[in-house]
């Protein structure tokens, strides 16, 4: 699970200049002060003939962090901030050791909240397409990177649509990312899951 949220702060990240300039999608990706939508998410797996598929909702808060609450098969609120990654355990939030910690954390919420030092060093990133469709490909250059990764594609317009993760041993993930609203009040779960970070 780890992979699968950390993968979603890249929405903010700096890419090479193409057709499209990166300056362009920059901008574009860090005007919402917040992103709440509906996710699916299917992971498949070299071992299994059918992919695993978990559903829910999702807020991103700029400069705060992302609460990704799973509804289906079952329920699950997991927060991801600069201190870290916590499940909410129906009275307070709690580190999750099964999620696990690393220096990714650090990268992902730094390229959330506009510090772009050390991506160059991570991955090389390659941009096509326009603003109004448009695909990132981020392919690792690190030693970290490339034990975990393959590469990464993102897909939107104005708002990232859709994340596939492809990872080394073969295994890939789909995030899609659907019935996005920016800027609307946050719930009162969520203002209390992310404002006070």
């Amino acid at each position: 699970m780890k992979k699968l949220l950390l993968a979603l702060f890249w929405v903010f990240s700096p890419v090479v200049t193409f057709a499209f300039s990166s300056q362009e999608l920059v901008a574009v990706l860090q005007q919402p002060q917040n992103i709440q939508g509906d996710f699916t998410q299917q992971r498949f797996l070299k071992a299994l003939p059918k992919p695993i598929t978990t559903s829910g909702q999702f807020t991103l808060l700029k400069n705060k962090g992302l609460l990704w609450q799973m509804q289906k098969p079952f329920a699950s609120d997991v927060r991801v901030t600069a201190k870290g990654i916590m499940q909410w355990n129906g009275q307070q939030w709690v580190e999750n050791h099964k999620v696990g910690q690393s220096q990714q954390i650090q990268l992902f919420l730094g390229l959330l909240s506009g510090n772009i030092d050390g991506l160059s060093a991570q991955f090389s990133p390659e941009l096509k397409g326009t603003a109004e469709h448009w695909q990132l490909t981020l392919t690792p250059n690190s030693l970290l990177m490339k034990q975990i990764f393959s590469h990464i594609q993102l897909q939107g317009d104005k708002l990232v649509k859709r994340i596939e993760l492809h990872e080394t041993q073969g295994d890939r993930t789909v995030i899609e990312l659907q019935n996005n609203q920016v800027n609307q009040p946050l719930p009162a779960f969520v203002q209390s899951a992310l404002q006070a970070n």
